[in-house]
């Protein structure tokens, strides 16, 4: 009876069920506009109770002047959901934009849907933040990412009410009395923590706990010496194919390389790696893997030479993800946290590339366009290991003042350089 349709009130409400939902819907039109909310109640006559009293609740507000003819926070939010994964289909993974449509029924919908949206203002947004941090289900706060993401959603809607003329502007959405957040390097690897970790993989790879889990052993190893050699993000390794890398030989360094044809987040970049990466690549390119990579590891040293393939060209490099086994050897060489207690992960081999980059005083536009990132957000995440690229003969330059003719000038610049020695 799921799509079953009652009228009631001499048929000016319809009672109506939505596809996977328990709740009978109720519906009217009413001041030239149609008006739906839910009765919450799955009992068809509580439904029709609630609807009755739902529609004699409109009918006052509309014979006293308050009934809101203008549109509400939950018909631009359904506008955005139809659209938004139409004109992102391809750019927007499915993931992202399920989660937009998360935080409207979880959260947006139930607190601003039958707000009129002239009546959504900057106070209303404050109340809303103050109802998500004393609402919790779970006793605590939303983090502050968390809040920051359905302020984007709550944006982006607004945004589209915007493009459809139902609204003029964009009120305030940014919190008051909001500090500045703390800057936090990222979680990296030091060079001899690197060094640590290649040599605990390395190990791993040759001697491997079970032999079931070589094949998985050998790529964890190769996959820490390729991220770490070229500073791509996780995703992106994951969405790189054999045809997408080439070996060159570098005009101006003369150095064999790779050549990346990179896909991620922000859609098809390159990179150049170091003369590091080749060698890990060629052992993956002419490394045998399992006919059925998803199948369970545990069988794999039982399968027969025919169940072992060699990658194609639209392969996938790294076809398996190696969280497990990464974060074994981490906590093996206690290296699973930095000294500020930053979590390391994979993505913290993209945060070493960068930082050796840096320490070897490589330029940091380069460096940029090579992680596909910008000068400003490696300043701000990796200005501590700035200081090696600084140029101190540069910096400490001291010009030779004029002789003023007062005696005791020369006197006075040997006292204080002889101070400054000591």
């Amino acid at each position: 009876m799921s799509n079953a349709n009652h009228t009631i009130m001499g048929g000016k409400v319809n009672l109506y069920k939505r596809e996977n939902s328990r709740h009978w819907q109720c519906s009217t039109y009413l001041a030239g506009r149609n008006h739906r909310k839910s009765t919450k109640e799955d009992s068809l006559s509580r439904a029709k109770d609630y609807a009755e009293d739902w529609y004699l609740s409109l009918r006052g507000k509309h014979h006293a002047g308050q009934l809101k003819t203008e549109k509400t926070f939950s018909d631009a939010a359904a506008l955005f959901e139809r659209e938004y994964e139409i004109i992102t289909e391809g750019q927007r993974s499915p993931e992202y934009v399920e989660a937009h449509k998360a935080r409207i029924r979880n959260h947006l919908n139930p607190f601003f849907g039958e707000y009129g949206l002239s009546e959504i203002t900057p106070g209303l947004v404050q109340d809303y933040r103050i109802h998500r941090n004393t609402t919790s289900s779970t006793g605590k706060p939303p983090a502050r990412g968390t809040m920051h993401q359905e302020i984007v959603t709550l944006r982006l809607i607004l945004k589209s009410a915007i493009r459809h003329g139902w609204i003029q502007h964009l009120v305030d959405l940014s919190a008051p009395y909001k500090t500045s957040g703390e800057i936090t390097h990222r979680a990296w690897f030091s060079p001899e923590e690197y060094k640590q970790l290649y040599t605990a993989t390395r190990k791993r790879a040759r001697d491997p706990k079970r032999a079931q889990y070589r094949w998985h052993s050998e790529q964890l190893h190769d996959y820490v010496l390729f991220m770490a050699n070229t500073g791509l993000r996780p995703d992106e390794a994951s969405n790189l194919e054999f045809r997408d890398v080439t070996i060159v030989d570098d005009e101006w360094t003369g150095e064999t390389i790779l050549e990346i044809e990179v896909r991620g987040k922000r859609g098809v970049g390159y990179c150049k790696s170091t003369s590091g990466a080749v060698r890990p690549f060629e052992r993956l390119r002419d490394r045998k893997r399992p006919a059925n990579v998803e199948a369970d590891a545990r069988g794999s040293a039982f399968r027969t030479d025919a169940d072992w393939v060699s990658p194609t060209p639209t392969d996938s490099v790294f076809p398996k993800g190696h969280r497990g086994i990464f974060n074994a050897i981490l906590d093996e060489l206690d290296l699973k946290f930095d000294r500020e207690g930053q979590r390391r992960t994979s993505y913290s081999l993209r945060h070493t590339y960068i930082c050796l980059r840096l320490m070897e005083g490589a330029d940091i536009y380069q460096i940029a366009k090579n992680c596909r990132t910008s000068v400003e957000m490696i300043e701000k995440f990796y200005a501590s290991h700035i200081k090696t690229s600084l140029d101190a003969a540069a910096i400490n330059v001291r010009r030779a003042k004029p002789n003023s003719g007062k005696r005791g000038n020369g006197k006075a610049r040997a006292a204080r350089a002889r101070s400054e020695e000591d």
